[in-house]
């Protein structure tokens, strides 16, 4: 399949942050039969915070030891880039949404997989206007969002609602970091797609209004870690004990335990309220049985069906994409699209095999 083109904010990044990843990946043996060391990367994000968190607690230490093996936990602070190390093989596995890990790893030919599905996005995404008293005044205004993100289909999901499209609005693509503090000091900033911690910012500045969120598509904007499908088809340990990590921490979350959520409030760069504020906007699978219901659901297919299109109409599949299906989605409820080229796919099995060990 061809590698699609993608807009200038997909390039491979070069960056310092690159470099970093590299070096941390310095010594990973080269013979894949005798590989032990595995990485995978996060970005800032409520839902994402707790792999900060396991990696200092020393949680995914410990699940690695339990199967022989060490990963590392790469916080990368551009989103992006993160998924563009992962595409590009820097490391193993990364946490993004659903659609970008269509868009970018699965529609560049990367086979992948999601391991661990841990939240939807339950207001977590927003459309904030300026001077407005309703979301159709958005119509003929400049909308500053991360182009063809969660935030893009948020926006066009929006627009649908109150009988509008994308040809009312122009959209301008905007660096996630940059967002509030372009709507906070310019005037000619009316319009912004973003989401926690930015949204909250956003959303409590004088003459702000929140004129859409994720709470009205409950369920579709998935928040993931995925992972190359060929490494975990070779190093299955590397799974379990990325999942076993996970719910280790769920659990903390789940009981309300004050140190961890302190922790992952500070580096969040908030405070405990304001941490649990914007948790209270993500629907956490803090319970593995939950989760591995969402993997079974035909509502996960008809989900991917839904930003397969949307990812489709925007050229997002590739410049010769001949049609949604032309990457195929794999779930246990079916495939979307082709069957030949499937290219991301929710395995739910390793969730499975936590829950047998732990019931």
């Amino acid at each position: 399949m061809t590698r699609p083109t993608f807009p200038k904010r997909f390039a491979l990044p070069t960056s310092l942050t690159a470099t970093l990843i590299a070096s941390a990946l310095v010594g990973a043996p080269v013979n894949a039969q005798d590989r032990d060391q595995f990485s995978v990367c996060w970005s800032i994000y409520a839902g994402w915070m707790p792999w900060g968190y396991a990696e200092e607690a020393g949680i995914v230490d410990r699940w690695a030891e339990k199967y022989g093996i060490e990963i590392d936990v790469i916080q990368v602070n551009d989103y992006v880039e993160s998924i563009n190390q992962f595409t590009s093989g820097n490391v193993d596995g990364c946490a993004m949404t659903n659609m970008d890990a269509l868009t970018i790893p699965a529609a560049s030919g990367v086979d992948s997989t999601a391991l661990i599905v841990g939240d939807y996005s339950d207001g977590n995404d927003g459309v904030v206007l300026k001077n407005a008293d309703g979301l159709e005044d958005i119509a003929g205004r400049d909308i500053n969002l991360v182009q063809f993100s969660v935030s893009h289909y948020l926006l066009a999901r929006a627009l649908d609602s109150v009988g509008l499209s994308e040809r009312d609005v122009s959209t301008v693509n905007t660096g996630d970091a940059d967002i509030a503090g372009l709507f906070a000091s310019r005037d000619s900033i009316d319009a912004v797609v973003t989401w926690n911690p930015q949204l909250s910012t956003v959303t409590g500045l004088e003459g702000s209004f929140l004129a859409f969120d994720s709470s009205e598509i409950p369920g579709e904007i998935l928040d993931l870690m995925v992972v190359n499908t060929q490494t975990l088809t070779d190093y299955p340990d590397f799974g379990h004990a990325l999942v076993g990590a996970w719910y280790e921490t769920m659990a903390l979350m789940a009981d309300g335990d004050e140190e961890a959520l302190s922790q992952m409030a500070e580096a969040a760069g908030t405070d405990l309220e304001g941490y649990r504020a914007q948790l209270d906007a993500t629907y956490l699978y803090t319970d593995p049985a939950e989760a591995l219901e969402l993997f079974q659901s035909e509502e996960l297919l008809e989900t991917m069906q839904l930003v397969a299109e949307f990812s489709f109409e925007h050229g997002l599949l590739g410049d010769i994409a001949p049609n949604p299906g032309v990457v195929g989605i794999e779930t246990s409820q079916g495939v979307f699209g082709d069957e030949g080229n499937i290219r991301l796919r929710f395995d739910p099995s390793f969730t499975r095999a936590y829950i047998d060990a732990h019931q």
